[in-house]
């Protein structure tokens, strides 16, 4: 992942829960930025590069994420003291999402989605426990005629306390009958075998190594940064050894839209 400087708060993003933002970057380029200063710190941060990158490693489409480094006064001049605070607390490296200009919001009343596209968001989601793709915030835009994925930070959601961390790793993720696609996601089975053979140990590990360590630091319960990743890697890792739970739960869940 690249490291951009940011050189411009353009507009927040008040919608969000987070309080997100239109910034620019050194690179010329807009992004939106999420903060580590913001109401749930740095977990949301990790919680959507991991989701992203998982999902990039799937052959999803999800727009560029850059390390977006904030200044210590890049805050000094903003006019708007909910907005200064967020900044002065967020110095340091947060996370920018490649803005996508003139994307609309995926409505799934405009837009059919394939039954293969549909089961495979539908099994990203339920390996990540993510609570943020209902009909009310479906988290995808359309650009260039195209489906892309955004925000992952409401996944993941056990780790804003690791306790049962294990049995979290196993649950069916009963929360997928929100979905916004679980009606069209006719192909769970066959996408969950082409899924979980793609999702090696060893690309789990590398999305993980691309967490900052500073991101990871002064978490209760672990040692180290080293330790701190490596829950994370079992995680996911068990989760996909047992991904037949939260498909077998997708599926039942699908029977009252048939």
């Amino acid at each position: 992942m690249r490291t951009v400087n940011v050189t411009r708060y353009v507009t927040p993003l008040r919608e969000g829960g987070s309080m997100p933002a239109i910034a620019e970057a050194d690179d010329g380029f807009l992004y939106v930025i999420k903060f580590h200063g913001a109401g749930q710190g740095r977990k949301a941060l990790i919680a959507d590069l991991i989701g992203a990158e998982i999902a990039r490693t799937l052959g999803l489409k999800v727009p560029e994420l850059v390390f977006a480094n904030l200044d210590e006064a890049f805050g000094r001049t903003e006019a708007d003291e909910e907005i200064q605070d967020l900044l002065k607390f967020s110095v340091g490296l947060n996370l920018g999402l490649h803005f996508l200009s003139g994307a609309i919001t995926f409505d799934a009343a405009v837009t059919k989605v394939s039954s293969e596209l549909a089961s495979q968001i539908v099994w990203l989601d339920c390996l990540l426990t993510n609570i943020d793709r209902t009909s009310r915030n479906t988290n995808m835009l359309i650009w260039h005629k195209e489906l892309w994925l955004i925000d992952h930070g409401a996944s993941l959601y056990f780790h804003h306390s690791w306790d049962n961390v294990e049995n979290h790793a196993i649950s069916p993720f009963k929360l997928v009958s929100n979905h916004v696609l679980l009606p069209f996601a006719s192909d769970l089975d066959a996408v969950d075998q082409q899924f979980s053979a793609l999702l090696t140990n060893e690309k789990i590990e590398f999305i993980l190594s691309l967490i900052p360590d500073e991101w990871l630091e002064n978490e209760p319960g672990f040692e180290s940064t080293s330790q701190h990743r490596a829950a994370y890697a079992a995680f996911l890792q068990t989760r996909i050894a047992n991904a037949h739970i939260f498909v077998n739960e997708a599926k039942h869940a699908r029977e009252k839209f048939i």
